[in-house]
């Protein structure tokens, strides 16, 4: 076993309680290092590409790296791998706290649910030693609330992901929370609840060696110090919600369900117009020095504020009103649901209603209450929120009259806040993205972004740039480190090879690092051709294609184009479509 590993996972049927330790050979590790390109080839190999998400028989993983437990900053974190109940595809989402650091120390790299117990439960991991206890007290409590009891009743050095009330309802996007932050896309909450976890708690004392201790040390802290320069200075100073106004500009920021680049009201939620408004403080994930994580003050209580919440539950409903923003994404925490799937499937249905294709008056564009009003109904399948918790592709297949063309999803994931006929790369990382539509699983918008492409003219160069902008996020999503390091390195390849050295000890190269994104990205496409992925969803919705941004006619992506983009793509990808 290499140092960094343990070389092994932990697979748990909680149908029986029973757990067995998995041995997981040097030869896997080294191809798919750990995190999301580990936890595809153990989802695939668990069977999880052709079971149905909800079932007993679905893998649930939890993941983690050879870097966690290191030094490295933001290198706490893991990833939760399933097949997605909202898109029927692969699913990976990551998140850093101090649950990574506390499994990792259970004595596995990963750790794999399978079954459905009995009644609502708890999964409790101590040192590796694993059982499952009642947990019926715990139904209905918020994510927070959750997590709190659990660690109360186990002790406080325990670290808990939990459900709320929706991953129990099995809403389709429901997430799974830990330390108020979430694995939120693509409805792993879901999953869990469908086994009927509500939490997973996790102690643990077991630790990896490193290879060379020393030098990992010293490239720890070159690290940290470079992490506090100018690549990272927006998001110390202002988070994530920055990103707000510079898309609006741009004319790129999604409005009104994609009918509009730009919101007259952005200003109205800007981290000056917030912060003046509402007391905010700074923190940061566990083993981070960069701080990105910004929390408002509302009703004693605070809340994280990141671009995607400010855009899908602010410009894309129509809402301008900040305070309602902020209760709205405080809910959806609470509740245990992604903010972009449930933005998107909002807007969605504001249109429909204001089409005249759903009786529900109530639901209209700038309306902060009815923003509220329909996360509470999701939250509890209620009335409409039955429809809406399955997401804004469910929902227009059942709506019909055409309402497909302009529910704004690509493979039923919600499009995150990038107008894709402003930033014409970002469209082909979105229509290709193997979870769907993913800015954090290609990140092409840099490329839009940069002198490199024109972004309102994509050709045939562009693809070349979002697939490297892929690789390069596979890649840092099974190392697994935070994307706001990527301005950091200067070369990041090479310098990735010197810390999984440092803490593996395998002399690997720049060069194989590279092809094991590409594999790692190909697994994903192995995992999606098993659960019946076609070419023809490889595309984005009607409303995208062939029609300029309204307020931007030089914005157009027309049908035969993308086609063209995603036929090169799949061409240099050396796969192919069919």
């Amino acid at each position: 076993m290499p140092p960094g590993y343990h070389g092994c996972y932990l697979r748990i049927d909680v149908s029986t309680g029973r757990a067995e330790r998995v041995p997981l050979g040097d030869a896997l590790l080294r191809q798919y290092i750990g995190g999301s390109g580990l936890g595809t080839r153990l989802l695939i190999d668990e069977g999880g590409a052709v079971a149905d998400p909800l079932s007993p028989d679905a893998p649930l993983v939890f993941v983690f790296s050879p870097l966690v437990g290191t030094p490295l900053t933001t290198s706490a974190k893991f990833a939760v791998v399933s097949r997605s109940p909202l898109t029927q595809r692969v699913n990976d989402s990551l998140a850093g706290s101090g649950f990574a650091l506390a499994g990792k120390r259970c004595g596995c790299d990963a750790i794999v649910i399978v079954g459905r117990a009995s009644g609502l439960s708890l999964l409790v991991i101590d040192d590796g030693e694993v059982r499952v206890e009642p947990a019926v007290d715990l139904r209905g409590d918020a994510c927070p609330v959750t997590e709190e009891k659990v660690r109360a009743m186990l002790g406080p050095d325990f670290r808990i992901a939990s459900i709320g009330p929706a991953g129990e309802r099995g809403v389709r996007y429901a997430t799974i929370s830990h330390d108020r932050r979430h694995a939120g896309r693509g409805g792993s909450g879901a999953v869990l609840g469908a086994k009927n976890i509500k939490a997973v708690a996790v102690r643990g004392a077991q630790r990896c060696e490193w290879a060379d201790p020393d030098a990992l040390v010293e490239l720890s802290r070159d690290l940290s110090q470079r992490s506090f320069g100018p690549a990272t200075a927006k998001y110390r100073e202002l988070g994530t919600a920055t990103n707000l106004l510079t898309l609006n500009r741009f004319g790129a920021l999604p409005t009104r369900n994609f009918q509009q680049g730009t919101f007259a009201e952005a200003p109205n939620l800007s981290p000056a117009e917030l912060g003046a408004a509402y007391p905010r403080a700074r923190a940061s994930c566990v083993a981070c020095t960069i701080g990105c994580e910004h929390l408002y003050e509302l009703n004693d209580a605070g809340v994280r504020v990141e671009y995607e919440s400010l855009f899908a539950l602010g410009s894309l409903c129509g809402v301008g009103d900040g305070g309602a923003v902020l209760r709205a994404s405080r809910r959806c925490d609470e509740l245990g649901i992604d903010t972009i799937s449930t933005g998107g499937t909002i807007a969605f249905a504001m249109e429909c209603a204001e089409r005249g294709l759903l009786d529900e008056p109530w639901l209209t564009f700038g309306s902060g209450d009815a923003v509220l009003r329909a996360i509470e109904l999701i939250g509890r399948r209620d009335g409409i929120g039955e429809l809406l918790a399955e997401g804004s592709r469910r929902a227009a297949l059942a709506i019909g009259h055409g309402s497909i063309a302009f529910a704004p999803q690509v493979k039923g994931l919600e499009i995150p806040g990038y107008e894709p006929r402003a930033l014409q790369t970002m469209a082909l990382g979105f229509a290709v993205g193997a979870r769907g539509a993913d800015h954090n699983r290609s990140g092409a918008y840099e490329v839009d972004f940069s002198d490199k492409v024109d972004r309102r003219h994509a050709t045939i160069d562009s693809v070349r740039h979002a697939i490297d902008t892929e690789d390069r996020s596979a890649l840092m999503d099974s190392l697994i480190l935070c994307k706001f390091l990527r301005g950091v390195f200067t070369d990041f390849y090479a310098e990735a090879a010197g810390m999984l050295a440092k803490v593996t000890g395998w002399p690997v190269t720049a060069d194989e690092l590279r092809v094991t994104a590409r594999r790692i990205v190909g697994t994903k496409r192995e995992f999606n051709l098993l659960a019946g992925w076609t070419p023809e969803e490889d595309t984005l919705p009607a409303r995208f294609l062939d029609a300029p941004l309204p307020g931007d006619p030089a914005a157009v992506l027309t049908s035969d184009r993308l086609r063209e983009l995603v036929a090169e793509y799949y061409r240099q990808r050396g796969w192919t479509i069919s």
